[in-house]
């Protein structure tokens, strides 16, 4: 198990008292305000393109949302660039159908950007309600999930392709909820080096408390799904991932779950590929509702330093309940 230091712990209010369980995934009861959350994204977009950095920033607008009848609302999530600094995100609701959207915003001569939006979810089986953000190939497709919609209602992994005369083609790579498959995925998409995508569920699986899945290009643009990890409520696992995974140079991938874990406030865990189709779960840090001074409930993703120690906050905990930033340093 690695070794967890508090980096720094928010001292500004008392925790709310929380418990897992299998409805936890309701996702009204958990987010933090809509509307702060746009704010903070398109904020995170004007800082990472001013420059150079001074003591005071001026902020712009970039776009409003719910302008027109057709435009998207509520953005969960960060945006992405691409090489020729168009930005690219999601919208939870709005768009033609009610059901989300995916856009573009592309800068104009003057310091104006122009919306676009590339898919309206919500058109039959297509998806519906993508919470997260989007992933870019090198071929300029755009990657993302929703969190309802598809064959079974239960979300989607779905690719979006650039088709030269300003539309984008939507191809579901996957639809959630058959049989015991993941349901719900909440968090973005990661690749590996050959092109492999993996993410999670916050729902169903063998135990309906999640999954860590993987999708594998085949022949002819289809994708195979493969569940490399359900999570189970009982013992030392944990449950319910909120949140995007982090891949090391081995091809170990890195997660947290919001619930569960032996003391019920959620876990650091590592998936190793192992020979076969088998992958091994390695729990390497377990929060502690009876001693909350390590934090409660990782509602986010990791990061790594050159070093190898991971990064990541808690919701809750701390000295006075605020939540942490904390460091999980390998053991020797």
């Amino acid at each position: 198990m690695g070794r967890c230091t508090r980096l720094h712990i928010n001292r500004s209010y008392k925790p709310e008292v929380k418990s897992g369980s299998k409805n936890r995934f309701l996702m009204q009861s958990k987010k933090l305000s809509i509307g702060w959350k746009a704010l903070l994204a398109l904020s995170t977009a004007i800082f990472l393109t001013t420059a150079p950095r001074s003591a005071a920033q001026t902020e712009a607008v970039l776009h409003n949302f719910g302008e027109r009848s057709a435009d998207g609302s509520d953005p969960e999530v960060s945006l992405i660039f691409d090489a020729a600094g168009n930005l690219y995100g999601t919208t939870a609701s709005g768009g033609t159908y009610g059901y989300g959207t995916v856009f573009e915003l592309t800068p104009t001569t003057g310091g104006g950007w122009t919306e676009t939006v590339l898919h309206n979810f919500g058109n039959g089986k297509d998806g519906s309600t993508p919470y997260a953000g989007l992933i870019l190939d090198a071929a300029g497709d755009l990657y993302g999930t929703t969190f309802k919609g598809g064959d079974y209602g239960l979300g989607t992994a779905f690719e979006l392709s650039p088709q030269g005369d300003g539309r984008w083609a939507e191809k579901l790579l996957h639809s959630f909820g058959n049989g015991n498959d993941g349901s719900g995925p909440y968090a973005s998409l990661i690749f590996d080096p050959s092109g492999n995508i993996y993410g999670t569920t916050v729902g169903g699986g063998a135990h309906a408390f999640g999954t860590v899945f993987e999708l594998m290009p085949k022949s002819e643009g289809k994708w195979t799904e493969k569940i490399l990890h359900s999570f189970n409520d009982t013992g030392r696992d944990g449950c319910n991932p909120f949140a995007s995974l982090v891949l090391d140079s081995a091809g170990n991938l890195y997660g947290t779950t919001e619930y569960c874990s032996p003391y019920g406030a959620g876990i650091v865990f590592e998936l190793l590929p192992g020979t076969g189709e088998g992958w091994l779960e390695k729990v390497i840090h377990t929060f502690d509702y009876t001693d909350n001074y390590d934090g409660l409930y990782p509602d986010a993703g990791l990061i790594f330093d050159t070093a190898g120690n991971l990064y990541g906050t808690t919701v809750s905990g701390g000295y006075t309940g605020g939540g942490t930033v904390f460091e999980l340093l390998p053991r020797k």
